[in-house]
């Protein structure tokens, strides 16, 4: 079975799982989802990892991002599926996370309910080459600068969590 196969947790526009679809379908009828979101930072918690997405990527190809995650899979609790997706993407396992916040994302067809998660980790990461083609440390003052930038290439679901996190950060 390929990964456009593989069964996803379907919610529903209120945020309650109503069921399965595989992946393809979820993408070519817009179907509500939930995906995670892990910010990887610094144990300081200066800097963040910013990796750019491969080319081949269903969703936001080449685009900068600074989380690492991804769909929930059916059956899936959201903090097993962002413990799943770190290590798959970034090679980062056995760290704690702590949730940060739940949000809503809809741009045209791609619908779903963000579980943001924050990681602290400064050991060693290692992409999947699949789905990660760089990465390096940012600190946060110049990942604010870049997303001032509307043309910088960055992954919009990200985009939008990122503000919301910073915008939380600011309140205080």
């Amino acid at each position: 079975m390929g990964a456009q196969d593989e069964q996803v947790a379907v919610y529903d526009e209120s945020g309650r799982v109503a069921g399965s679809a595989p992946r393809w379908r979820m993408r070519r009828d817009g179907l509500w989802h939930a995906a995670t979101s892990i910010l990887v930072r610094s144990v300081d918690g200066g800097s963040v990892y910013v990796h750019r997405r491969t080319e081949h990527k269903d969703v936001n190809p080449g685009a900068h991002d600074c989380f690492a995650g991804g769909v929930v899979a059916a059956g899936e609790d959201p903090a097993a599926g962002a413990e799943r997706e770190l290590a798959e993407e970034l090679g980062v396992r056995g760290v704690p996370l702590r949730f940060l916040f739940r949000s809503v994302f809809e741009q045209g067809s791609v619908r779903h309910h963000g579980f943001v998660y924050e990681a602290r980790w400064d050991g060693p990461v290692v992409h999947q080459p699949e789905e990660v083609a760089d990465g390096w440390w940012m600190p946060l003052d110049e990942l604010r600068a870049r997303l001032a930038d509307p043309g910088w290439p960055f992954a919009a679901d990200s985009r939008q969590f990122v503000h919301e996190w910073f915008d939380r950060q600011d309140a205080g």
